[in-house]
């Protein structure tokens, strides 16, 4: 596999990854910022909810679980960022929006 369909694949396996309050994919709710291959390491940006948000351990290791599912890839390193800041609005999908009752 080439590095391209190295992270495609990475993104798909990310999106398994739900939010255990909200019930939705984290990729659809847009706290994936970023997402590379590189050497077999996988290198995400991430952010969260909120700087308080208490499933924010479960959800790196989620992501760093998802990414080594990913043949090529044997770890992860998470890096969780605050800017930008999420907003619900603009990074969400829309089909996040609506369920959130966001339109």
């Amino acid at each position: 596999m080439d590095s391209n369909e190295i992270t495609q694949k990475l993104w798909e396996e990310i999106a398994t990854v739900e939010d255990p309050e909200l019930h939705m994919s984290i990729r659809d709710l847009g706290l994936i910022y970023e997402v590379l291959a590189e050497n077999g390491i996988a290198h995400v940006k991430m952010t969260l909810t909120s700087m308080g948000c208490p499933a924010g351990p479960e959800l790196t290791a989620g992501v760093q679980a998802a990414c080594t599912r990913v043949e090529g890839i044997d770890s992860a390193e998470v890096e969780v960022v605050w800017t930008p800041k999420w907003d619900p609005k603009e990074m969400a999908s829309e089909e996040a929006r609506m369920m959130l009752g966001i339109y």
